[in-house]
């Protein structure tokens, strides 16, 4: 009998998000709390899941499970779990635009969904579990669509983003029963977390990169112009600060080899690996893709009269270089840098230097 009924247990654990709850009305999240704070709204299935890991976050001051995306008004969880609402298991992220930014949630969000799943999340499975972002209005479409295109061309995953990027419409939240689930019901909790595979397929992908942002870091505000003129060369300003380009073959880490990675000679953020450097015959620095690619921005230029696109840092909004289409597989990509906008740390300086968590991929 106890065999039996551990079993029967065990069943309705690993069910997770599929484990009814109680029924009752809900109520639409507004802004009402705190005029100040941003919402975001993720999908990334159970959203017991979603709910604890962004509530880790400095600076989300709350996240409430719910439904969105469906056809059904004031759904309820069975009727979501079913998949014949329309509506998916999402959270929305109440968060402090002056102490963490949506892009840094974007990028947290990717690192704790396997967003090349179309079918579900994990355990989950079912449309009523896929991932999506939800744009609550004009900026955060560009920016959630810049940072998956960002994240397909960093070569992370060999399939594709299948994400969606769709326009928020109405949220409902869960019943309560759902909310802080991961503190209510932690022994629960932990083992539905446990098996159902995300952690696994998570610290596989990421590492030890999963439980962080990668611009966190990164908080110190740009220099003002005096500064940056007086602690950097000439040559660092020029193509930092006025997108000049440094003669080829005659600048500082065209043919380095040394391993280690490339940092923003201004801000200090993380942008290239030594492991993805190359010989491109170009006489400058060139990678096939980012080692952070949430520190990298990408802009069209066309000053030369043909269409280029730009690449530049994150924090500091330095002038980097160019990525052309023309690399070396899997990427395809040519990132091709200026070494006057980079700065060189050995991997036996990474420690020191404070970039300790780097060391594992030498």
């Amino acid at each position: 009998m106890k065999i039996f009924l551990f079993t029967i247990i065990s069943i309705l654990f690993l069910g997770g998000c599929q484990y009814p709850a109680g029924e009752q009305h809900l109520e639409t999240t507004t802004m009402k709390d705190n005029a100040q704070l941003r919402i975001a709204t993720f999908a990334g299935g159970c959203f017991w899941c979603v709910e604890s890991d962004f509530e880790k976050l400095p600076g989300v001051v709350k996240v409430i499970s719910g439904y969105t995306g469906g056809r059904k008004k004031n759904p309820t969880y069975g009727e979501v779990s079913s998949g014949e609402t329309g509506h998916i298991e999402a959270v929305q992220v109440y968060y402090d635009p002056s102490q963490i930014t949506y892009e840094e949630l974007l990028d947290y969000f990717w690192r704790h969904i396997d967003p090349t799943d179309p079918g579900g999340q994990f355990v989950d499975r079912g449309q009523q579990y896929r991932s999506a972002i939800f744009y609550h209005d004009e900026e955060q479409r560009r920016l959630a669509e810049q940072s998956r295109d960002t994240l397909t061309k960093s070569g992370r995953f060999t399939k594709p983003v299948v994400t969606e990027i769709v326009p928020f419409t109405q949220f409902y939240e869960a019943e309560d029963y759902h909310q802080d689930y991961y503190k209510t019901h932690s022994l629960k909790y932990n083992f539905y977390r446990t098996g159902s595979g995300r952690d696994l397929f998570l610290k596989k992908t990421w590492g030890r990169e999963t439980g962080k942002t990668n611009t966190l870091k990164q908080k110190s505000q740009k220099p003002d112009d005096a500064t940056l003129r007086k602690t950097l060369t000439p040559l660092q300003y020029d193509v930092t600060q006025k997108e000049g380009t440094e003669p080829p073959f005659q600048n500082e880490y065209w043919d380095n080899k040394k391993e280690g990675i490339y940092v923003d000679i201004v801000s200090g953020e993380p942008l290239f690996s030594s492991l993805d450097k190359y010989d491109s015959g170009t006489g400058w620095p060139s990678f096939t893709k980012p080692l952070e690619p949430a520190n990298i921005v990408e802009r069209e230029d066309r000053k030369l009269f043909i269409k280029r696109t730009e690449v530049r840092s994150k924090r500091s909004d330095s002038h980097l270089g160019h990525v052309f289409p023309d690399g070396p597989k899997p990427s395809g990509l040519r990132y091709c840098m200026n070494s006057a906008a980079l700065r060189f740390i050995p991997k036996e300086d990474l420690e020191k230097e404070g970039y300790g968590e780097y060391l594992k991929l030498f």
